[in-house]
């Protein structure tokens, strides 16, 4: 269990990261990136169940997948500031021949990825399999996947769900990146998506809402409700509302971040609402 306080100290250097990283290149995804920082901060440093070190098979501990592969710069940090490959490494970002490209591959070998996550809508199924697996091999641990609410407009997700929830994969927390923007705008604007809450219990799931999904303390409280539920029959959905561009004044409340990158002037701004904590790499 990692104290508030901690976990707080390192969304702020993960949201440096963030910057700096996309920055450097001129490209990259940073609002759905800084709008995750503090949920995958805290998954990995608070709430999964995780080996030392890092195989594929994911055997006797808990797997995430990330499915919305655009926000690859909050993965990369979350990983590196985790110990599992230099943080220095985050100097490569989008560069020829590194293993962090623009979104995670996974022929490079890089640690804590184990599915190239470009095409958005698949990562409930390779969870779902996952979860199946462990159920096979008597593995009790958890598998999570993070999406996009976006995302949930690609019809892989709902026959994925659907096959969940006739399958009775309950040991899978697929959680959604509830911030209700996309590349092209508002949700509602693009592709209304109606009540997710709704459509994911008509398909069977049991489902809980984090209404600040920004908030350390509400993450960890939800997300301890949501592994409460697993084991009861059904998967479970966790709609968590964040903020894209979270942490950054003129990154929220807008779409616009979606895919663009800060000039110096704007970086230096980010950077300056984020003071270092942890040592930047």
């Amino acid at each position: 269990m990692s104290d508030n306080k901690s976990l707080e100290n390192l969304v702020t250097q993960v949201r440096r990261d963030i910057l700096r990283m996309v920055h450097k290149v001129n490209s990259g995804h940073p609002g759905g990136s800084l709008g995750c920082a503090e949920f995958l901060v805290t998954l990995y440093n608070d709430i999964m169940k995780l080996n030392d070190g890092f195989d594929m098979d994911g055997k006797n501990e808990d797997v995430f997948f990330l499915s919305n592969g655009h926000i690859s710069p909050v993965i990369y940090s979350v990983l590196a500031r985790r110990g599992y490959f230099p943080v220095e490494e985050l100097n490569t970002f989008r560069l020829l021949d590194s293993r962090l490209q623009g979104h995670p591959t996974t022929h490079e070998g890089l640690p804590g990825i184990r599915i190239a996550s470009g095409s958005l809508g698949q990562g409930m199924s390779v969870a779902i399999g996952t979860a199946l697996t462990k159920k096979l091999n008597g593995d009790d641990h958890l598998v999570y996947s993070l999406h996009g609410d976006g995302e949930l407009q690609e019809g892989q997700v709902w026959e994925a769900a659907m096959y969940a929830a006739g399958n009775n994969v309950d040991n899978y927390i697929a959680t959604i990146d509830y911030n209700q923007k996309q590349i092209d705008g508002a949700t509602d604007d693009v592709l209304p998506l109606g009540s997710l809450t709704a459509k994911f219990e008509a398909f069977g799931w049991d489902v809980l809402e984090i209404t600040d999904g920004n908030n350390i303390q509400a993450i960890k409280d939800g997300m301890a409700e949501a592994k409460a539920r697993t084991g009861k029959g059904k998967p479970v959905c966790v709609l968590l509302h964040t903020e894209m561009g979270n942490g950054v004044d003129f990154m929220m409340h807008t779409h616009a971040w979606h895919g663009k990158a800060p000039n110096d002037e704007q970086l230096e701004s980010a950077l300056a609402q984020n003071p270092e904590t942890l040592g930047d790499y």
